[in-house]
């Protein structure tokens, strides 16, 4: 009987071997891989102590760059529009000249392969690298997160993509304590450079379950990066900081956005090109009302500094770009000029990025405040299935302009139709 129970229990499990073929492969050439860098640890080692020694003794010399922070390039605010880009297109280049770069940077996710991705995003990736480093997985999340988790630790760097943030839920265990808190554990001796993209926040139709904004979530998280770009610059530059990046970083891209077209300068199209984690962009300059916000909501309040200027209202408009770290810095050398604040944001208002950026200015500028601090945010519900109530939930250009106007004291019927 006990045989017979063995043999059973190994018929199925060759037998789930069998139904993911691709997957398994995988697994095992991921594990020849940390089993190969591990045997090579001590010759990087001492590689490093070298380049160390290297360092010490030339320290002027221009070629050595340690980390991303030393070579951060001084960007212009606004890009001349050498071409337009969409979003999609945008993120795509920035992965593959990445993976073309840097042999360890993979893509592992549910149906990055063969279907070049639930959004497209990673079209053309499996034809030129493989199936070794663009890896179709079953649907599990939990599972290939905790394989990205464990690829980071050995030194690779994963990029795992997510058909929806929502189903991130289903690995956040790995997300937060496999990922975020291991460099702190292990006393700084394991970093995990991986990066979580996927779309974020509402799109259309899609009701409660798959329009949930996360940035506070993981805004909350010590350990993580969170960013959480709007334009195709943003999302270009920003990724190939984040694939580079020694520590974890959760990439909120927006669904709505991928088949937006953006201008894009020379600078942002050349493949040394990267924007600095923890930076803010002030997309327009003002003067009465600063306004933050990011992701598409950043669309919604340029949208709204037009139908201001048109009643002498000057809205600043800052594009956080990094939800943490926060650009607390820009937010208020930015209030401190204009005297009011207005925060836009798709999440819920209870505990989200806007309660953070008005604690932060009340804590340091609330001397220079004119008016009160005011927070736009989605509807305290889980997003509707509706149309006419989903439009309700989420913030709209005319909640801008009269909150705006509110906080210059010229509270009125919106001119924005």
């Amino acid at each position: 009987m006990e045989k017979r129970r063995k043999h059973s229990c190994k018929e199925s499990e060759r037998e789930r071997r069998r139904q993911y073929p691709q997957f398994c492969s995988f697994l095992y050439r991921l594990l020849i891989c940390v089993s190969y860098q591990f045997q090579h640890r001590k010759r990087l080692e001492r590689e490093a102590k070298m380049l160390e020694i290297v360092r010490k003794k030339f320290t002027s010399v221009a070629f050595y760059v340690p980390s991303i922070q030393r070579i951060r390039p001084t960007f212009r605010n606004y890009s001349s529009a050498a071409k337009q880009m969409t979003v999609r297109e945008a993120l795509n280049s920035a992965i593959d000249e990445e993976m073309s770069a840097d042999p360890k940077v993979f893509l592992i996710g549910e149906e990055v392969g063969e279907y070049q991705g639930a959004y497209k995003v990673s079209k053309g990736l499996l034809e030129k690298y493989g199936p070794e480093r663009v890896v179709d997985t079953p649907i599990t999340e939990a599972g290939f997160t905790g394989i990205g988790c464990g690829a980071a630790y050995y030194g690779l760097k994963p990029i795992v993509e997510f058909m929806t943030f929502n189903f991130a839920m289903q690995a956040i265990d790995h997300i937060i304590n496999s990922a975020a808190k291991m460099n702190y554990m292990s006393a700084g001796q394991i970093p995990v450079p991986i990066v979580f993209r996927g779309p974020n926040g509402a799109a259309a139709g899609v009701a409660a379950q798959h329009s949930q904004c996360y940035a506070a979530w993981y805004g909350s998280c010590p350990g993580l990066k969170v960013l959480s770009p709007y334009s195709s610059e943003d999302n270009r530059g920003l990724l190939k900081a984040a694939i580079r990046d020694p520590d974890p970083v959760v990439f909120l891209e927006n669904e709505l956005l991928y088949g937006q077209s953006f201008p894009v300068s020379e600078e942002v199209l050349d493949s040394n090109f990267f924007l600095p984690i923890g930076k803010a962009k002030i997309e327009r300059d003002g003067t009465d009302v600063t306004v933050t916000a990011y992701s598409r909501m950043v669309g919604h309040a340029l949208e709204a500094a037009e139908i201001l200027a048109k009643e002498g209202i000057s809205a600043e408009i800052i594009n956080l770009r990094s939800i943490r770290p926060l650009d607390r810095a820009t937010i208020n050398a930015s209030v401190r000029k204009t005297n009011r604040l207005v925060t836009v944001e798709e999440g819920l208002p209870q505990h989200g990025v806007g309660a953070e950026i008005c604690a932060s200015v009340i804590e340091e500028s609330f001397e220079y405040l004119d008016a009160p601090v005011e927070r736009i945010a989605g509807a305290d519900v889980p997003m509707p299935y509706a149309p006419n109530l989903e439009r309700m939930a989420v913030p709209q250009i005319e909640d801008i302009v009269r909150a705006a106007k509110r906080a210059c004291y010229r509270a009125g019927p919106s001119s924005s139709g």
